[in-house]
């Protein structure tokens, strides 16, 4: 089940975007409650495929983790996005630059468009110069989350997160 569709740029940005909506003498049950809830927070974005076929699926992926789940409740969003890069090969969790790089390694999208569609140009430059992108694994759960975005994302390449 889908508990939401919003237009956010990160799995961070819409747990925020979440707990805002509530009253600030709220947040603290609120961010308990989001904590104990969601299976996954996905971000897509659909990208002009490099062969001009299409668009490519690229999608940032949020598994909460008892140490995610620690992160919501705690008030520590801004670390969550270290958590997502530590966490990339046990969870099946990627952030959207991995995404970015793993769609440009894999000649599916240009080094224009990653870069164009990245919040941080300069981290995503690095990673491709490194030759870093996400690693394979997390089974089923990355498999549910690109599933669950075949109803969800938009064809304009704008990003659209899910949570489930």
């Amino acid at each position: 089940m889908t508990f939401a569709t919003l237009h956010t740029n990160s799995a961070a940005s819409t747990i925020t975007r979440i707990i805002d909506v509530f009253r600030r003498t709220s947040s603290r049950k609120i961010r308990a409650q989001l904590s104990m809830v969601p299976r996954r927070h996905s971000l897509s974005a659909l990208l002009p495929r490099v062969d001009g076929r299409g668009r490519a699926m690229v999608m940032e992926i949020l598994i909460p983790t008892p140490a995610i789940r620690n992160l919501v409740r705690e008030d520590k969003i801004h670390q969550i996005y270290s958590a997502m890069q530590t966490g990339t090969g046990q969870t099946g969790m990627q952030t959207f630059n991995q995404a970015l790089a793993s769609a440009y390694f894999s000649k599916a999208i240009s080094l224009d468009v990653a870069l164009s569609r990245s919040s941080n140009a300069d981290e995503l430059q690095d990673m491709i110069n490194r030759g870093v992108s996400a690693p394979s694994g997390g089974g089923k759960c990355r498999q549910e989350a690109i599933e669950s975005f075949a109803g969800h994302s938009k064809d304009d390449g704008s990003r659209v997160s899910v949570t489930d």
